[in-house]
């Protein structure tokens, strides 16, 4: 009797322990499932998110072919205008342009995180966001890798980071391959290039631009990279001046550049140098700069032929 009775007490010790063990692991589990989530934005701010983020609006273009790329579509609940790339975002609803936002609709939507362009409007709508206790994140890549790892912040961000880390990778590869192919060696001569962003007023870039770091992978050299504001507008004389070897610009077609044809003192004229890159690709920061960035490659490498 009294063995059985030790049986049973022992039974129950047991099952004491394992209700404890199982309580804690369920603790343990529910604890980290819901653990915050921090990264750093393009700004350099700490960005926090206390469990993944399902309800993201992107109020760039650009952000949201980087979403798609993360694996995050379907978290996004809305874009801005011209978010019209993969075909899947022309679905999604728009909530107007960066510059005529209605910040009343945009907080009617209770989004878990905002995803801004961190420059120009685009900052003080950020900080009127956080101000309205509104997570968010502020992109703005200036070269190759900073779009391959803000694919995989805004994965970790929305909890895909399996997709994002995957084809961040892809990323990565195939811009060693375009390396490969068209880096010059340091000791060449690279072709220098004059980026038309706009023709009136005449606007270009300077190096800090992703445009800038396209021209540099495909052996090329922006001559206005030096100047001190992002984008500026320049003049005639000061393109005669650099006399650039190619004259590119974004777009369909050349059509824009033909202007230039009247000053044939100009190497490109002399050559008929003249390119244009599609601009969702090369001006987008996102993941089909490298499409931009082939193209323009492509065109470089044609220049350096004649």
């Amino acid at each position: 009797m009294r063995l059985s009775v030790a049986l049973k007490s022992n039974d129950k010790l047991v099952s004491g322990s394992a209700a404890i063990a199982f309580s804690f692991a369920a603790c343990l589990a529910s604890s980290t499932a819901f653990a915050s989530i921090t990264v750093l934005d393009d700004a350099q701010r700490q960005v926090t998110v206390a469990k993944p983020a399902q309800r993201i609006v992107s109020l760039a273009p650009h952000i949201t072919e980087m979403l798609f790329e993360a694996g995050a579509e379907k978290n996004i609940i809305a874009v801005t205008d011209y978010s019209d790339y993969p075909e899947a975002a022309k679905k999604l609803p728009s909530i107007g342009n960066i510059f005529a936002l209605d910040l009343e609709r945009l907080l009617a939507l209770k989004p878990d995180l905002v995803i801004v362009w961190g420059t120009g409007n685009a900052k003080i709508l950020a900080n009127k966001l956080r101000s309205n206790h509104i997570t968010v994140f502020e992109s703005e890549p200036h070269n190759f890798e900073m779009v391959a790892t803000s694919i995989e912040r805004l994965a970790t961000l929305a909890g895909t980071d399996s997709t994002g880390k995957a084809n961040a990778q892809k990323f990565r590869q195939r811009l060693d391959n375009l390396r490969k192919t068209y880096q010059l060696p340091a000791s060449a001569t690279p072709v220098s290039v004059f980026y038309q962003m706009i023709r009136r007023p005449l606007m270009t870039i300077n190096d800090t631009h992703m445009v800038s770091d396209s021209i540099r992978l495909c052996g090329g050299r922006n001559v206005f990279g030096q100047l001190k504001e992002l984008s500026s507008t320049i003049t005639n004389e000061a393109v005669l001046a650099a006399n650039p070897d190619v004259i590119l610009t974004s777009g369909e077609n050349v059509d824009s550049l033909v202007d230039w044809k009247q000053f044939p003192i100009l190497t490109s004229v002399k050559k008929n140098n003249f390119y244009a890159v599609k601009g969702d690709w090369l001006n987008r920061a996102g993941p089909r700069i490298l499409d931009g960035t082939e193209a323009l490659c492509k065109h470089l490498a044609a220049a350096k032929a004649k």
